[in-house]
């Protein structure tokens, strides 16, 4: 199907056309055949690069040009708000038919703000938490969204941003029930569950613009999904390094996924000395000024100082403690081919769009905090594989898992490989989670009565999977510690009300139980001290991960405590009745 032939405005096709869009993918002509551009809710589950953030812009211009329509597309990350942005600036030029140009805006910080000057723009991109956050403090200028784009549908099962996505859509549905939801997902294992639940018709197709192949490394040998095997040559005893030197030789670039910050850094040091004999001097010249930008647009420091070394050589590290500005220059010259290797976090898969030659996964195995060290799901590795293969560049994609022994890589083929993501599972239903958004239906004023809240949870994600029955205690158990908590109140006639104590802690957008233990502390304090309240602080449930002491650390900690024990406001565990209790507390205070 061409562009010159679909339903969309004259003014949207004159402007694809003149930046080289000609047809459609197979999954876009799908979604279109089944009737996405007719208003109908959907759910389009495709591979990564595979055209979904097209359609999202049909859909858009749709609402706004035809039916006088306002969007809003939620994003799960504030780099991946940054992309779409810029996505949608292209049409800032069309005019509407009251002779306005459209206008975009973008809003993913401030949560204690109804930002009245959001509801002047047209599409409105924002994180799913500013919008729950939106929600909460009733912006008026909802009530005119028409569309709403959840871009990474998936992350539903996501145990921090999962209900926060669930609770944010279910309330849009509410506010608007004409609100026509436009799902993007990787291809997941309940496309059709997700589909259901909204109400939806769905596409589901793994077609990639370029083919992707599978494979494990093991030592100098890798080995493919489809049976066939490749020597590569050893420059450094980690596989994923010799991998990505030879990536680079071939003439192309490479992502290396790690498990934390430390070894982004880490493995870009020891890959750096490498690649740099493989680059011409025209590319060490560029790659000198871009190590000078790196130092001028922000403060220096010591990671700056690092990223700044190691772009002379072509390599660079991505992850949350990079600066924006700096993650943005780290992107721009990986796209122009310049920086040829990213080591990365898994956060980089999950947002930016940032194809490569080849992915390289070095570890499948993750620390989770009070689990240990967990194997990633085949979603998150599927999704980091995705980003193999650039289109217009590259014949085919590769991405590795690296293997540490024989049987390992045998675990990893079966298992990850040859295996197909898991289902979805909603992530309402976790206690401190269910509470806050118990309070937030009724700050919001979705649920004015008790059997209200119940109501407005039966259109849950969860309610759907779980069943009305399952989900009904935990939600009274909710609603009960609202009400002891004196955040929540019964006035005349059964009427459900938040006092100002539980509409404040909504629109901070903390766990009721925080606030519980913060305004405890500050009632029964004699003597406020900075330690006093920074522990206070960290022994809220918002302040997570825990730190745990090391064993040479709990003596030191154990004096401290000692010494400034007057001062705290909560008070310490006894530790000969509760040791792990009393080792979370050193934690605290650590």
């Amino acid at each position: 199907m061409h562009i010159e032939e679909l339903d969309i405005p004259d003014e949207q096709k004159t402007i694809l056309l003149k930046l080289g869009y000609k047809e459609l993918y197979p999954p876009q002509e799908e979604a279109i055949r089944k009737g996405v551009l007719e208003g109908k809710g959907f759910v389009l589950a495709s591979p990564t690069a595979s055209g979904k953030t097209l359609i999202a812009e049909f859909c858009a211009l749709k609402h706004i040009l035809e039916k006088n329509g306002k969007v809003i597309y939620l994003v799960p990350l504030r780099a991946l708000a940054s992309e779409k942005y810029d996505d949608f600036l292209k049409y800032t030029s069309i005019k509407k038919p009251n002779g306005r140009n459209i206008r975009v805006a973008i809003s993913t910080g401030d949560y204690d703000t109804s930002d009245p000057q959001l509801g002047k723009h047209d599409i409105i991109i924002a994180t799913n938490e500013k919008v729950d956050s939106l929600l909460r403090h009733r912006a008026e200028w909802l009530k005119e969204v028409t569309l709403v784009v959840a871009d990474e549908i998936h992350l539903l099962r996501d145990a921090d941003r999962g209900a926060t996505l669930e609770f944010t859509l279910t309330a849009l549905k509410r506010f608007n029930p004409n609100l026509q939801i436009l799902a993007l997902s990787a291809t997941i294992g309940n496309v059709e569950e997700i589909a259901e639940w909204l109400k939806a018709n769905y596409v589901v197709m793994d077609w990639r613009p370029v083919p992707l192949r599978e494979g494990v490394v093991w030592f100098d040998e890798v080995l493919f999904r489809d049976g066939d095997a490749r020597k590569i040559e050893l420059v450094h005893q980690n596989s994923a390094i010799s991998l990505a030197y030879e990536v680079v030789k071939n003439g192309g670039q490479a992502l290396i996924f790690v498990d934390t910050r430390k070894n982004t850094i880490s493995i870009a040091q020891k890959l750096s000395p490498l690649i740099r004999k493989l680059l011409s001097k025209g590319e060490l010249r560029s790659l000198k000024l871009v190590s000078e930008q790196i130092l001028t647009v922000e403060e220096k420091t010591s990671l700056s100082d690092n990223l700044a070394k190691l772009i002379k050589d072509g390599v660079a590290f991505h992850h949350a403690g990079v600066h924006a500005s700096h993650r943005k220059i780290v992107e721009d010259y990986f796209r122009k081919g310049l920086i040829k290797v990213i080591t990365a976090t898994p956060t980089l898969a999950a947002g930016v769009n940032l194809p490569a030659r080849s992915v390289i996964v070095n570890n499948y195995l993750r620390y989770e905090p009070g689990y240990g060290r967990m194997e990633i799901p085949v979603l998150e590795y599927k999704q980091m594989a995705g980003r193999a293969g650039r289109p217009k560049y590259d014949k085919v994609g590769e991405a590795f898992l690296v293997a540490s022994t024989p049987d390992e890589r045998e675990y990893l083929m079966t298992y990850y490989v040859c295996a197909r993501p898991e289902k979805v599972w909603s992530k309402l239903g976790i206690e401190r989670t269910l509470r806050s958004f118990v309070l937030a239906s009724i700050t919001s004023g979705f649920a004015r009565r008790e059997e209200e809240v119940y109501d407005f949870f039966k259109e849950t994600f969860y309610a759907y999977q779980y069943g009305e029955k399952i989900i009904q205690r935990p939600l009274t158990s909710a609603l009960k510690f609202l009400i002891e908590n004196d955040m929540v109140k019964f006035e005349d006639k059964g009427f459900l009300k938040a006092t100002s104590f539980g509409k404040r802690v909504s629109e901070l957008y903390i766990d009721p139980e925080t606030a519980v233990i913060l305004k405890f502390g500050l009632e029964s304090c004699k003597k406020i001290s900075e330690i006093g309240l920074l522990h206070l602080i960290s022994h809220t449930p918002d302040m997570t991960p825990k730190l745990y002491p090391h064993r040479r650390e709990e003596e030191r900690l154990t004096i401290f405590l000692e010494e400034h024990k007057d001062e705290l406001l909560i008070n310490p565990p006894i530790l000969r009745e509760n040791s792990i209790d009393f080792e979370v507390f050193l934690g605290e205070l650590k």
